[in-house]
């Protein structure tokens, strides 16, 4: 499927490609330290933090994704979105206080002062293999795919190029840049969604035509137990594993609320990526929908948005929409690239090796490009896994999501989570979930053999917790400290956080309410 662009699509894509290459070369130039290029000075905003990470998290991985499972199941993929709110809510209320007040930049370095060395060194290298594979690797195999859909290129040409642009842009601007442009792309991405959303409501003409040209199923958030693909009882158990995971451990997430300036500016940057999360499913899921009761006879579950993009999109404006698209695809490369060269410049050399400032910038300008080539090659193992994009991307995060989900939960929850304990966890539950990781991949022992990804993330995560218990009370702490509770560290800022309570209130009666509608 190639797409047609006109004179006025390539002078769009023209003008942004030049706004992009333009802020990473003008914020290379206002870089002073190594906080400039990981953290961003650690001076961004509610908004700014709010943006860049709907930004990252809104990539080609989200639009095709979402695209895909609602032109196959439906708005029950919804719920990835609609309930990210409870975890965004369990991100600004525990986790933000302890990061901040423990002035750390990497997860890897909360784990050192919460539990110790062995814990430390672990999950340095568990992040470090996390990144590449799901927000790297599968962000270059959206990519690809998104690409060579436009242009009609290989899907290994279209990877390499995305690889050069991410890599180049990220070791020029750091953070910063990676952060102003995500705004921008924010902004665009939302607007062209919603008029694609618009043009194809038209196209279809009535909510009844679109409701009776999907299967009923298409419309229930919560499906019942018995069914094969997303029950109920699967998004219930499973998706908050990978929820704690991904929107309170994750470094490429987390690091943009790093950067805060304050714990407020933090909450309240939570707050409002919660409240985008609202329209998320109506322009990224609906239009998957719309493309099965339009484009059913054409399409497929991968190049659903591109289809419906290519058969909607007037000229100048199909130029704007691919302009959003491989500018969300930079952005999430980029805020990958970043997270990763953060952890292995600040967790794994300067423990070994004491760097200057220059030393310590051109370290992590080179780990940048060899993660951008290892991601490529784990790109290509994607693309001969066989399975739709949106399970194996999600399926993946889910698998590995179990022993980062324990250790951090009780470590902010429970005083007498100790270092043996999480040690337990970490090394016997991380070896456990990568195994599972590579058999789901390439579908060993035979496809359908294991459980739904999200059962089999959850079944991890209550066999670790009990582990974490169980071995916790049975062993005494050796290293590692308790922290104080949240009361105590806002009493330490004089943070006072009613206000951003109030927020989530009403955030909270917003989600009730939608999932009255879809229930």
């Amino acid at each position: 499927m190639n797409i047609t662009l006109t004179h006025i699509d390539y002078f769009v894509l023209l003008v942004y490609v030049t706004f992009l290459l333009f802020v990473g070369f003008y914020f290379s130039r206002k870089k002073k330290n190594k906080d400039d290029l990981f953290l961003g000075g650690r001076n961004l905003k509610w908004w700014q933090i709010g943006f860049s990470i709907f930004s990252a998290n809104a990539g080609p991985m989200t639009l095709i994704g979402f695209a895909g499972i609602g032109y196959t199941q439906g708005i029950v993929a919804g719920n990835f979105e609609w309930l990210a709110w409870v975890f965004l809510l369990l991100l600004a209320m525990v986790f933000i206080p302890h990061y901040h007040a423990t002035k750390i930049s990497t997860m890897p370095q909360f784990l050192l002062l919460r539990y110790g060395k062995r814990s430390y060194r672990f999950l340095t290298f568990y992040s470090l293999f996390s990144i590449l594979f799901i927000w790297l690797a599968g962000s270059l195999y959206a990519g690809g795919l998104l690409i060579s859909q436009i242009f009609g290129w290989s899907l290994l040409q279209a990877m390499i190029v995305v690889a050069v642009i991410a890599a180049s842009f990220t070791t020029m601007g750091g953070l910063k840049a990676v952060v102003r442009t995500g705004i921008f792309q924010s902004v665009i991405i939302i607007l062209t969604s919603i008029i694609l959303t618009i043009l194809a409501f038209q196209r279809i003409g009535t909510i009844q035509a679109l409701a009776q040209g999907a299967p009923a199923s298409y419309w229930q958030l919560f499906r019942p137990g018995s069914d094969p693909e997303y029950s109920w009882i699967a998004i219930v158990l499973g998706y908050p594993v990978v929820a704690i995971y991904y929107w309170c451990t994750d470094q490429t997430i987390v690091q943009k609320v790093l950067a805060a300036k304050s714990i407020k500016e933090g909450q309240y940057g939570a707050v409002f990526v919660a409240a985008l999360k609202i329209i998320m499913p109506f322009i990224f899921i609906f239009p998957g929908i719309m493309c099965y009761v339009l484009f059913k006879d054409i399409a497929q579950p991968d190049n659903a948005y591109m289809i419906m993009v290519k058969n909607l999109m007037p000229h100048g404006l199909l130029g704007l929409s691919v302009s959003a698209l491989i500018a969300a695809l930079i952005d999430t490369i980029s805020s990958g690239l970043n997270s990763f060269t953060t952890v292995f410049t600040l967790d794994v050399v300067q423990p070994v090796k004491k760097l200057s400032e220059k030393q310590t910038r051109f370290t992590g300008r080179i780990m940048t490009v060899l993660a951008a080539a290892v991601s490529l090659f784990i790109a290509m193992l994607f693309s001969w896994s066989g399975k739709g994009f949106f399970d194996l991307t999600q399926g993946l995060a889910s698998i590995l999501a179990p022993p980062l989900s324990v250790v951090f939960l009780a470590g902010v929850l429970w005083k007498k989570a100790n270092n043996t304990a999480a040690e337990w966890v970490l090394f016997g539950g991380g070896l456990l979930c990568a195994v599972l990781g590579v058999c789901h991949i390439l579908n060993f022992p035979y496809k359908g053999f294991w459980p739904h990804f999200l059962l089999l993330s959850f079944y991890t995560f209550l066999a670790l917790a009990i582990l974490m218990i169980v071995v916790s009370i049975v062993t005494k702490p050796v290293h590692g400290q308790s922290l104080p509770s949240v009361a105590e560290t806002n009493r330490r800022f004089k943070h006072d956080a009613k206000k951003v309570w109030i927020f989530w209130a009403i955030l909270a009666l917003i989600m009730v309410f939608i999932y009255l509608v879809f229930n």
